[in-house]
């Protein structure tokens, strides 16, 4: 029960104070002249103010009585729920000379009862108080990654602390390198909104630091920007689902275990197709017998090409000069088999590209994808995909047409690149803590296109014909919340002229929350 009485003690005193104040000052009891209007706007401000107490106090007084009268109530109903319990005649002696500690356990019990509920709302005032509130009354949830990735390359790569393919090695660029990073540190929010028209509403928004890096500070490279990764909402009925915002790629749902390159996710570019876009999409789940379901989903995505992006504007890309979105659509079948789910998946995509002056392109893919557990502590997944023109989505190594010549001119002449790719993962479960896997990938753009001009050129300064790579690693909970994983990584990249390798150790601790 709520204790109010030290409430009350400090506020009869507090309010007879002032009522003494106030009829005690002379000047207060008499009529205000226009010359004392800031002490009479004053004594009107207190008048109202001990207005407001006497009806705090009045408030008080009422609660207070409510829970004497609750109190009385719950001890009338303890000691009737006391004699009406049947009693063996044989014991009733004993009952009666026993009285005396009855009643004294009885006034323990409730005693008892008020002290927890005095705990219970503490506890409650406690959870108000260090929840995460937001602006409008519905349920926000904070989410996270705190990540330190160490790691040491050998090899000359695009990136140096989560590379995904290799470059040539310059004159001068040191080929063994050695660095850590927190920039793949991720942060979100949910939020569950109310139930409209049948569906429960909710959105999401996550961040990292992989934004790039400040050019003012000496230290920038330790400070990566914030960027945005996803921001969705959805609209969820029984079988149906509506998602708008910037999601993942839903025609390649599935990605290699890692967490040593979270920014890009990992094998993008050796042959995971990847996209953080802006999109519409709608799902609908079909229940089978046995378990079994069949999930559809389809919807338009904006039609991003490939280009590099500027620092301070947005030039339309050659998708989104077409005039129109991307289309795709999915199906997928899944069960479950040692209570881990069994699936396949298949994905189509398409897009129209305007590359200035004329020149008009397609681009298209077609991609698998499977998840398989084998036994009860192996699982066996990846994707396969064949395209062309799509590097917006990450195939042909990012690289969606090759020019004859200057892309500016308008005698050079533009080409598609056909390309196809996939991945394979093994992953060993030993228990539900610690978890091994073994991944390799390729992408391979056709070797056709990339010759078929004289010197082709790129909106990127190197044209890479082929990437592949390979990775083992382990990841390690030994909590619910902390992370531990080592992961070694191998890269060998084609340029149209040279070919490079280069190989990456990477050391991660990761607190979860």
């Amino acid at each position: 029960m709520k204790s109010l009485s030290v409430p009350c003690v400090f506020a009869y005193p507090v309010v007879l104070s002032l009522l003494a104040v106030i009829s005690l000052h002379p000047a207060w009891g008499q009529q205000t002249r226009p010359a004392d209007q800031d002490l009479a706007d004053s004594v009107k401000e207190l008048r109202e103010q001990v207005q407001e107490l006497r009806a705090a106090v009045a408030e008080i007084k009422s609660e207070a009585s409510e829970y004497r009268t609750e109190n009385a109530e719950l001890r009338k109903e303890l000691e009737r729920l006391h004699s009406t319990s049947p009693v063996p005649a044989s014991d009733k002696p004993a009952l009666s000379v026993e009285a005396g500690p009855t009643n004294a356990s009885l006034e323990q019990r409730v005693s008892s009862i008020e002290e927890n509920t005095q705990m219970l709302e503490s506890q409650l005032r406690t959870q108000y108080q260090s929840k995460l509130e937001s602006a409008s009354k519905y349920r926000v949830r904070f989410s996270g990654l705190v990540l330190f990735n160490l790691f040491h390359n050998r090899g000359v790569v695009d990136n140096l602390d989560f590379p995904s393919y290799t470059v040539p090695v310059g004159t001068y660029v040191p080929r063994t390198t050695f660095g850590a990073t927190l920039r793949q540190s991720e942060l979100g929010m949910e939020v569950f909104g109310p139930k409209i028209g049948g569906a429960l509403t909710s959105g999401e928004v996550r961040f990292d630091f992989g934004g790039g890096f400040p050019t003012a500070a000496p230290d920038g490279v330790n400070t990566g920007l914030v960027r945005l990764r996803t921001a969705t909402m959805r609209f969820d009925w029984e079988h149906t689902s509506l998602i708008v915002g910037q999601d993942g790629l839903f025609i390649s749902p599935l990605t290699p275990s890692s967490f040593a390159s979270l920014v890009i996710p990992s094998f993008g570019y050796s042959g995971n197709l990847w996209s953080w876009t802006p999109q519409v999409r709608l799902e609908h789940t079909l229940a089978l017998a046995n378990g079994d379901k069949l999930l559809f989903q389809g919807g338009i995505l904006d039609n991003i090409s490939g280009e590099p992006s500027y620092a301070t504007r947005r030039p339309s890309q050659a998708g989104e000069a077409s005039g129109q979105p991307a289309y795709a659509a999915r199906t997928s079948w899944t069960k479950s088999v040692h209570d881990r789910p069994l699936g396949f998946g298949a994905s189509g995509y398409y897009s129209q590209q305007t590359w200035g002056l004329y020149r008009n392109a397609s681009g298209w893919a077609v991609a698998g994808d499977v998840r398989i557990p084998v036994a009860t502590k192996f699982e066996l997944s990846g994707e396969i995909y064949r395209g062309r023109g799509v590097g917006g989505i990450g195939g042909g190594i990012g690289q969606s047409v090759l020019f004859s010549g200057d892309p500016s001119s308008p005698i050079s002449r533009i080409r598609s690149l056909n390309s196809a790719g996939g991945w394979s993962q093994l992953k060993y479960m030993a228990n539900a803590r610690l978890e091994f896997n073994a991944v390799v990938g390729m992408d391979n753009p056709f070797s056709s296109d990339i010759h078929a001009f004289p010197s082709p050129v790129g909106y990127y300064p190197v044209i890479l014909a082929a990437n592949r790579s390979g990775m083992v690693n382990f990841i390690f909970h030994p909590r619910s919340d902390l992370l531990l994983s080592g992961e070694y990584r191998h890269l060998r990249t084609t340029s149209i002229n040279a070919l490079s390798s280069a190989e990456q150790v990477n050391l991660t601790m990761g607190v979860l929350f």
